[in-house]
Order: structure tokens, then sequence, then C-alpha cells
């Protein structure tokens, strides 16, 4: 992925349609890879990292539901655009409830798809409702951790460092970044995160062998399965 800028996945099976889309992204300097079906869609986005989706509701394989569905139980939070030509109430609550942060009526214009891109891809999703890292698990509803199922006794403050780690995963994520997300503007002495940090990995990785907070040495901390030979 090339650094600063934005790297979109378009779903897309009306192949005239996906080509004038991705042309005009490009004249944005947007990136943008195109998967024709939702089950070579799905795929990508497991193995890739987005800043936005745009998902055709009506797709061959695997309709655009059923992607966002899929990707929000496994806890991927990249934000979704869904493209559909129905622009009915029921239809817009059924994507919202399977966790679309938002809908274009086809037809559209090429800037409001730009506008409406870039403003969610600033953020993440709030469409997830569970972060998964081999058995630690986040219910982002209850604001709860557990790994193997035994709930971890976490600060605010932990769980909030957990989650910024685990939506990286397996990215490593910067002391520097990290305060920044946890703390904002008013940040603590270094030595607060060193603590938290201390205190995290007692919770999520004692009596365990597969240790999942790693320190990355001269740059911060992910949270991840070991690597094995």
């Amino acid at each position: 992925m090339t650094a600063g800028k934005l790297q979109l996945l378009l779903v897309e099976d009306d192949l005239d349609l996906a080509t004038a889309v991705i042309e005009y992204l490009e004249l944005e300097d947007i990136l943008c890879d195109h998967s024709a079906n939702g089950l070579a869609g799905l795929h990508l986005i497991q193995q890739n990292h987005y800043d936005a989706i745009i998902l055709d509701l009506n797709l061959p394989k695997m309709n655009g539901l059923q992607v966002c569905e899929s990707i929000r139980a496994e806890g991927i939070d990249v934000p979704v655009l869904m493209l559909t030509a129905r622009d009915t109430l029921d239809d817009k609550l059924t994507g919202f409830a399977n966790g679309t942060d938002d809908y274009l009526v086809k037809p559209f214009a090429m800037e409001e798809l730009i506008v409406r891109i870039k403003v969610l891809a600033r953020r993440r999703s709030g469409q997830v409702q569970r972060l998964a890292v081999a058995n630690l698990v986040v219910d982002m509803q209850k604001k709860q951790a557990f790994r193997n199922n035994i709930e971890l006794k976490l600060s605010p403050t932990a769980l909030k460092i957990l989650i910024v780690l685990m939506r990286a995963s397996p990215n490593p994520v910067s002391r520097e970044k990290l305060m920044q997300m946890v703390w904002g503007d008013e940040q603590p002495d270094s030595n607060s995160l060193k603590v938290h940090i201390f205190n995290l990995r007692k919770q999520v990785d004692a009596d365990h062998d597969n240790k999942l907070l790693h320190t990355v040495s001269g740059y911060g901390f992910a949270i991840k399965e070991s690597d094995r030979s």
C-alpha cells in the first residue's frame, strides 16, 4: 500500500461502472482494487487492509449484505459504502443491520461518491461488534475482553490500548500513535504507557504459551499470534 494514499476496494460486477469508478478515483489520486463477485471480494478484504470498501448490493456468488455481515462477524471494521438501486427505508435499515455504514443509490454522481468515501475513510466503522485475534476476543458492546472465554480484568485505559492494538493487528502500532489514540492531546508521561502495557500483558498472556502481546523493539507494540517456523 502506498503511504499517504487512500486504498479502497470496489466490489462491483458491472465492469463498465467499475472501470469508470476506478478511473475517476485515479484522477483523485486514490488507489482501488477491484473484485467482480462477493466471494472474491470477501477474500480480498480478509487478506488486505483497506481504508474503505465500496460494495454493490447485488453480486454473484455472495451478495453485498452477506459480505458485510461476514466481515463484521470477523471483527473487520473497515467502513462500507453500499451501492444499490434500491432506495426504500426497509432496504436501508436491512443494510445498516448487516453492518453497512452508508448508502449511495444508483445512478450517482462521481463527485458525491468521492465526498462520501473520503468521509468514511477518515474513521473506522462503528458497526463492528467483536474483535478477535486467536482466542483473544473483545466484545465492543459490553466493553469486555476475554482470553480463552475467561474475562480479563482490565482498566478502561488498558481496554482502550487493547482495542487500538487489535484493530491494527497483525501490524504494530508505534508508541506515539498509541498514546495519541488513547489519551489524545492530554498525554501522561511515558511511564504510564509502560505500566499499562505491563498490566495488559499480564492479563492477556499469563498462563498462555501462545503469547499475543509483542513489543516491537524501537517502535511500539503489536497484538498477533507468534510467528512459527
